[in-house]
């Protein structure tokens, strides 16, 4: 029996859509509650300098490098089943990485978490995109899937900070194993099965250039804004970008690619993924400056400057209600234009930021910037998937998440080093006479470095660098700033120009009243034969057939009788 009616979504997807929240959820988690369980983690485990940054940055690492190959793999081998797959993956890796007695075994478990991480992100977008076909409520749909993703990023150093004030520092790895088990028990019964059709076999060659581009370019970016100029993280992104060329050589000619092309044509796919890469290589790269702001400049500790960076996460979750109501009235260029400007506002507010001012001024700045910013989020996503065709929403979406890792890892590395390079420069002018060599340069590295300096130094001397130091760091987040405000208006210009196209969305049809009561197309039984339905169209539609590729419209699978659902 095929499921047909209205397209709306039923009571039963809508708790699919909670249950595909969790990952996302608990995946942004993930580093907020490492930066709190690093102190525990170098005092029981003893890393090396060089093993310590492993830790941290090898999730991120591999993240990144597999977020396109496992994007298409999920549309060749059904996008729950690797979700699920991936799910008890990581909760694995999450158990090994609890309970490492050693920091090569963290390293590696974290490593884990970062490939099974890659097939949880993509698979849950592009299930959003198989479960709503309707746009309203598939933007709707999204909207909580951005909040679960900021909310997840803002709930980390708490959950972080709590944790460890109670347990051992492994207990933070442990956050995540009920809810992958959740997921593990529930998912095969809420959750639809997709693949695609005639998909053809996987990119194993792809794959490799993929990870053999990603990870240098993103290692070499990072490395060389934190140490400096060096030869060899410099020859490492440039071997990245020519293997780069070499993956989109192959991509072109290969009959099965991960990803298709000739989608950048589409202004609509190729537009948001801009535009939002654009706006997180500013937001993400000024959250550093506001962790720190918080703790080292306005003395609070990290998990009193955690609980009050839960301020402005109030406007976030207004800015992506208002975001979703404002579809069917407002043509998607203006709202984003009218995000991103929401933004800089945020940054132009963060420039009148001193070291004395009051808490509630930086607050209100970095909850002006957030909202603007995630506010876009919940569209750009929708953008993307809705004008990708369906059988290609997995690696539309890791595509999508691939450019946004990217923007955060060089707003994090270019804008930390540009801050660095002004903290540095200010404080050589003003740091106090007679410091000994070692003790200046650990305050002449880092504000944190001279914190710890001045709590050493007798009365006066400490109170002079403490001052210096902040007021210089205080001047390179300025700079920051001024650098995020301009890509904002930037992201604001390119939304207009390359979303001009796209008209108001259409309303959403009334519902039907027996819709209610049985499942919404999409989330029938899994594997069985899929059907077109027509009435999918979305803000993509209309440029997506100019552009000669295939249309935006859904594919939805037959439902199954009533109670039974097959495995995964």
């Amino acid at each position: 029996m095929t499921a047909t009616t209205t397209g709306l979504a039923s009571r039963r997807t809508w708790t699919g859509l909670l249950v595909l929240l969790l990952p996302s959820l608990v995946l942004s988690m993930d580093m907020g509650v490492l930066f709190f369980a690093v102190p525990f983690i170098s005092t029981d485990l003893r890393p090396s300098g060089t093993q310590q940054l492993w830790i941290m940055d090898t999730y991120s690492f591999l993240l990144a490098g597999l977020l396109i190959p496992m994007g298409a793999l999920g549309d060749r081998i059904g996008r729950r089943r690797l979700l699920l797959c991936g799910a008890a993956g990581f909760a694995a890796a999450s158990l090994l990485a609890a309970y490492s007695t050693g920091a090569t075994q963290l390293i590696a478990a974290r490593a884990l978490l970062g490939i099974t991480g890659a097939t949880l992100m993509p698979s849950t977008l592009a299930l959003i995109r198989n479960m709503f076909h309707d746009p309203k409520q598939r933007q709707s749909a999204i909207a909580a899937w951005t909040a679960a993703i900021t909310g997840g990023a803002t709930l980390g150093p708490v959950a972080g900070g709590l944790m460890l004030d109670h347990f051992w520092w492994g207990s933070a790895f442990l956050l995540s194993i009920p809810v992958m088990a959740l997921l593990l028990f529930v998912g095969p019964f809420l959750l639809p099965e997709y693949r695609a059709p005639q998909s053809g076999s996987f990119d194993l060659l792809g794959a490799g250039l993929s990870m053999a581009s990603l990870l240098p370019i993103v290692y070499g970016v990072k490395t060389l804004a934190i140490e400096g100029w060096s030869p060899a993280p410099a020859l490492t992104l440039v071997a990245g970008l020519g293997v780069g060329g070499l993956f989109v050589h192959r991509q072109r000619t290969t009959a099965h690619p991960l990803i298709d092309l000739s989608l950048f044509r589409i202004r609509t796919y190729s537009g948001a993924i801009t535009v939002n890469t654009v706006a997180m290589f500013a937001m993400m790269g000024f959250t550093l400056f506001t962790s720190q702001y918080l703790q080292l400049v306005k003395g609070l500790s990290p998990l009193a400057a955690s609980l009050w960076a839960l301020v402005p996460s109030t406007g976030v979750g207004v800015a992506v209600g208002l975001s979703s109501a404002l579809a069917g009235r407002v043509r998607p260029a203006h709202q984003l234009a009218g995000g991103f400007l929401i933004g800089a506002a945020g940054f132009g507010l963060m420039t009148r930021v001193g070291p004395l001012s009051p808490l509630a001024l930086v607050l209100t700045a970095a909850g002006v910037l957030c909202a603007g910013t995630v506010g876009t989020m919940t569209l750009t996503a929708d953008l993307v998937i809705s004008a990708a065709p369906a059988e290609r929403a997995g690696a539309a979406a890791a595509t999508s998440e691939t450019a946004t890792e990217l923007g955060s890892s060089l707003g994090i590395a270019l804008l930390g080093a540009a801050g660095a390079a002004v903290y540095r420069s200010r404080l050589t002018g003003s740091m106090p006479a007679g410091l000994p060599g070692g003790t200046a340069k650990a305050a002449h590295d880092t504000l944190g470095g001279a914190v710890t300096v001045a709590a050493q130094l007798p009365g006066r001397t400490g109170s002079e660098l403490l001052t210096a130091s902040r007021a210089a760091f205080v001047d390179g987040m300025h700079l920051a700033a001024v650098v995020g405000l301009v890509f904002m208006i930037g992201a604001a210009v390119l939304a207009g120009r390359l979303m001009r196209h796209l008209p108001v969305a259409a309303p959403a049809p009334k519902a039907d009243p027996s819709a209610a009561h049985g499942d919404s197309a999409g989330s029938g039984s899994p594997g069985s034969p899929g059907t077109s339905d027509a009435g999918s169209g979305s803000a993509g539609s209309t440029d997506e057939a100019t552009a000669g590729t295939p249309s935006g419209s859904d594919t939805t699978v037959a439902a199954a009788p009533a109670g039974r659902h097959s495995g995964s």
